[in-house]
């Protein structure tokens, strides 16, 4: 082996070194951009849960009238509006006219 092989063995060894040094800088330069990337979407995350708890008494699920005891009239309720409707004048005045009392 002569003196020129052994440079030339040399320089390419070099040059992949270099290479391989390149390729690890570029693949730095792509995890820190993931990594901020991915720090900004947590941030917004974090933000936006933060607001949502903040507004927690304002979901649909914590008006009153959504509530199972709010959507539908109790039986006190129901008595106490026909008590005193039109509606309960005109049933009672039909019951006792067909003879159904």
């Amino acid at each position: 082996m002569n003196r020129l092989e052994m440079i030339k063995i040399a320089a390419e060894k070099a040059n992949a070194k270099r290479k391989e040094e390149a390729d690890f800088q570029a693949s730095i330069v792509k995890l820190d951009a993931r990594k901020a990337e991915k720090k900004a979407e947590m941030k917004l995350h974090k933000k936006l849960t933060a607001s949502v708890k903040k507004a927690g008494h304002q979901m649909a699920g914590s008006l009153d009238f959504n509530r199972e005891e709010n959507m539908y009239y109790s039986e006190k309720d129901t008595a106490r509006f026909l008590a005193d409707s039109s509606y309960m004048d005109a049933y009672n005045a039909n019951r006792m006219a067909d003879g159904d009392y």
